[in-house]
């Protein structure tokens, strides 16, 4: 039987919408009291970083950008840190840039991204494997995770991390499929460059990864 996990109660839709988003993050509630000071973020990521539109194979698409501006950690996970890979929360604080686009078969997003606090990609492939079959908790409907650790592509000076995670219903029939979501990143110093697509993309990650962080990585001092 799975092993089972409680995030913060969403709806089980709510938990695969969010899932699918480039970084999952969930500001940590002040506690009473006093305000809590203000955390100096790092220096904001310059448009340039991002990866070229003609590095995304296919037609041109529209691409929906954001940003992203944190200055506050999540609350510690309690659940050995497979809540954290169930949502994908591979970023805490820091500031970046990156966009969703619309591809055949799903959608891709990617975010270029500085943080004081850089993840241990390393350690991070280790805790995937450990949570690779856990069952989110979500009250109404909960869902059931299965992650598998690939290869990470090879970049000199880094640490890279890649994974697929497949979201479904329990008891969800054999052919009827899941929610696909691959992850490929990249991180040296306080730079992260991530990838993510969702669905039956068919996209090469781990090029088109490799591609982005060549790409951003001059532009950010690496």
């Amino acid at each position: 039987m799975p092993a089972r996990i409680r995030p913060t109660p969403v709806r089980a839709a709510a938990l695969l919408i969010a899932a699918a988003a480039v970084a999952t993050i969930s500001p940590a509630e002040p506690a009473t009291g006093a305000p809590p000071a203000p955390v100096p973020g790092p220096p904001a990521v310059p448009p340039a970083a991002l990866l070229p539109a003609e590095a995304i194979p296919g037609p041109p698409a529209a691409r929906d950008v954001f940003d992203v501006a944190l200055s506050t950690s999540d609350r510690p996970d309690r659940d050995d840190g497979c809540a954290d890979v169930v949502h994908g929360r591979l970023l805490r604080t820091g500031t970046g840039q990156g966009f969703q686009t619309t591809v055949p078969g799903g959608r891709l997003s990617e975010l270029v991204a500085r943080t004081p606090h850089p993840p241990d990609l390393t350690a991070w492939t280790a805790q995937a494997r450990r949570c690779g079959r856990v069952t989110v908790d979500d009250q109404d409907l909960p869902a059931v995770s299965t992650t598998t650790v690939a290869a990470a592509p090879a970049v000199p000076g880094a640490q890279t991390l890649s994974y697929q995670q497949v979201l479904t219903l329990p008891g969800q029939p054999a052919d009827v499929p899941g929610l696909r979501l691959r992850t490929v990143a990249v991180a040296a110093g306080d730079v992260l460059v991530l990838l993510r697509d969702a669905g039956t993309t068919g996209l090469d990650l781990d090029t088109l990864a490799v591609a982005a962080w060549q790409h951003a990585a001059p532009r950010l001092g690496r």
